[in-house]
């Protein structure tokens, strides 16, 4: 199921205050808001796609804590990205000299920083062009490397900076590259 959208006028576009405190409100909707300050109201996953989803981020969790490079976040976690847009990725890593020049009250609320790194792992109700318009979003943002996993056509996009997207099908492992200094994915948890 795609994202409900529910286009908001320029006379009554929320500020960043009142659509955190309209998120907090409502703990059990996930709402991104795009660049042009429409709510996406984001159905909840499948329980296929949430078990993958948590056993991708244990790696990413433990990778970090062994490297102390940076932190990692997950699907709960809104980034207020420098085109105005809130995005939720299913995992992002933040370099730790970045994060933590943010001042304490930027980091409490939807952090304004576009992470390092960002996944997303399709649902099978989710559309492709959304998740890939998403995924060219984070890179035109900031974000220097993302990950698109698409379960149903095993297929990773890879999305850098000034590149053309690299399409891998099936692949058996994922390097973080420069960006993840000596990360390695294992994907055999998301293709079974």
């Amino acid at each position: 199921m795609s994202p409900l959208v529910v286009a908001i006028p320029p006379s009554t576009r929320l500020s960043d205050r009142q659509f955190y405190d309209l998120c907090q409100a409502n703990p059990d909707l996930k709402i991104e808001r795009t660049a042009e300050g429409d709510l996406l109201f984001i159905p909840p996953t499948g329980g296929e796609t949430g078990n993958r989803n948590a056993k991708l981020i244990s790696r990413f969790v433990v990778w970090s804590e062994e490297t102390q490079q940076g932190e990692v976040f997950d699907s709960s976690t809104g980034f207020k990205l420098p085109n105005g847009a809130d995005r939720s990725p299913d995992v992002a890593w933040v370099r730790r000299d970045r994060w933590e020049a943010l001042p304490p009250e930027a980091r409490e609320k939807f952090p304004p920083i576009a992470p390092d790194f960002v996944l997303e792992l399709m649902s099978p109700s989710d559309g492709l062009a959304i998740a890939q318009a998403k995924m060219r979003e984070y890179i035109d943002n900031g974000v220097r490397l993302g990950w698109l996993i698409n379960r149903s056509a095993r297929q990773v996009e890879i999305y850098r900076p000034e590149q053309p997207v690299e399409i891998l099908t099936s692949p058996v492992t994922l390097t973080g590259e420069a960006v993840l200094p000596g990360f390695t994915l294992t994907l055999g948890a998301v293709w079974w």
